[in-house]
């Protein structure tokens, strides 16, 4: 049993840390492993070469990577635009899509529904799992870099809004339409520029000297 409420100082509890470290593990590994023995899932080169050349096999790839990626998406901005709801001020359009997108993410219920669908074929049956796969690992792969990108974006964001390059205790970034702002970064630039100047000659005085005749 670990302790799972903060002390004063921390900033985790021992509980969270361990939480933290085991999280890749379960959800990346423990969990789909589970899915695909849960259902009994067993896939052959054939399956998987056919996943884009039949139609029934097009559309569940289709569906888990697009369907649900638009379906959630659009869900979400006719709610916002037709009722009272809104969306977040933290948050924008694209990072509404990117999330969405996660929602390709399919195992034992697409592979149910699979089964369920082609009982009789299990030519067909096996294809269909291929297909889930596919569509599952595609959707992961779009969610990820989709995510990365507005990750990266709101990083660069904290970083502009952090940002105080005249010590003045207000971030540069709200003081744009100040000409004092304006001028008092051009004095501290001037003097950036005469000290590598400065720099420049006595570094290039000591390569003279060492040029000299021995």
């Amino acid at each position: 049993m670990l302790r799972c409420h903060r002390h004063q100082g921390e900033e985790h509890a021992p509980g969270e840390h361990i939480e933290h470290l085991v999280r890749p593990l379960s959800a990346g590994l423990a969990v789909p492993l589970f899915a695909l023995f849960s259902a009994g899932v067993v896939i052959s080169g054939g399956a998987l070469g056919d996943v884009f050349t039949r139609p029934e096999t097009l559309g569940v790839v289709l569906g888990l990577v697009v369907g649900k990626a638009i379906g959630i998406f659009g869900g979400t901005w006719l709610t916002a635009r037709f009722t009272r709801a809104s969306l977040s001020d933290d948050l924008a359009w694209p990072d509404v899509f990117a999330v969405a997108s996660l929602a390709g993410i399919g195992f034992t219920v697409s592979l149910l529904i699979g089964e369920l669908a082609f009982d009789g074929d299990p030519v067909l049956t096996d294809e269909v799992k291929a297909a889930v796969l596919t569509g599952s690992l595609l959707a992961a792969l779009i969610a990820t870099t989709l995510l990365k990108l507005r990750n990266a974006k709101y990083r660069a964001l904290c970083e502009d809004e952090e940002r105080d390059e005249d010590s003045d205790g207000i971030p540069d970034i709200y003081e744009q339409d100040n000409p004092a702002y304006h001028l008092r970064m051009a004095e501290i630039y001037e003097r950036k520029a005469a000290e590598h100047r400065r720099l420049a000659e006595v570094t290039g005085g000591a390569g003279a000297e060492n040029d000299g005749p021995a």
